[in-house]
């Protein structure tokens, strides 16, 4: 269910600072991988206008557009096609809480219309969003929960992020955590999860 949150996650939060493009690769630890672009349209000194592209190994697809503040706030939305399963439209938004030299805290909400191809399954929505804190931009960790009331389903993540090379240029983070899902059709214990990402701005 929250194979459309990575790839925006990435896109949104790959670039912190205006006018920039970006591209990431994420390989995962279960061996999938992610490509990701953010690419500016137009921009004034507050505002930026990006495209959002990504795609996995997968097949899942994702197209869409961010606003991003030059204060760090942004929102984006972005159409995902799943094979097997449908499409999914999503509205994202990212709060900017605090950035200064040691912390940043983002809060990040989205909400999450699913549109399966099966007929007999009617749309859906899932709800969900996370707070991302990051300290002197070297490690951090994020929090985040997504609940789907028509499966009676609740998405919960803890994840740890580790920057391990960065340059005006570039960025490798690696990130690893634990991931749960609980239903009262379908529980799992928390479940190890992670992943590389590399990362080039310009």
């Amino acid at each position: 269910m929250l194979s459309f949150v990575l790839p925006l996650v990435l896109l949104c939060a790959g670039v912190h600072s205006q006018n920039r493009n970006a591209a990431s690769m994420t390989v995962n630890s279960d061996g999938s991988s992610v490509f990701a672009t953010k690419l500016g349209l137009a921009h004034n000194d507050k505002n930026q206008i990006s495209t959002l592209l990504s795609k996995s190994s997968t097949g899942v697809i994702s197209k869409g557009l961010a606003l991003d503040n030059v204060n760090g706030h942004e929102l984006s939305i972005s159409q995902t096609n799943i094979p097997g399963f449908g499409s999914q439209l999503t509205g994202a938004g990212k709060l900017n809480l605090i950035n200064n030299q040691n912390h940043h805290l983002d809060a990040n909400a989205f909400i999450t219309k699913n549109m399966p191809n099966i007929p007999q399954v009617p749309n859906f929505n899932t709800v969900g969003g996370n707070l991302d804190y990051m300290f002197k931009d070297r490690v951090g960790a994020t929090l985040g929960a997504a609940r789907t009331p028509f499966l009676d389903r609740t998405d919960y993540s803890a994840m740890g992020k580790l920057n391990l090379f960065h340059s005006p240029s570039s960025s490798i983070d690696l990130n690893a955590g634990f991931s749960k899902i609980a239903s009262p059709h379908f529980n799992t214990n928390w479940q190890p999860a992670g992943g590389l990402t590399l990362t080039k701005f310009w």
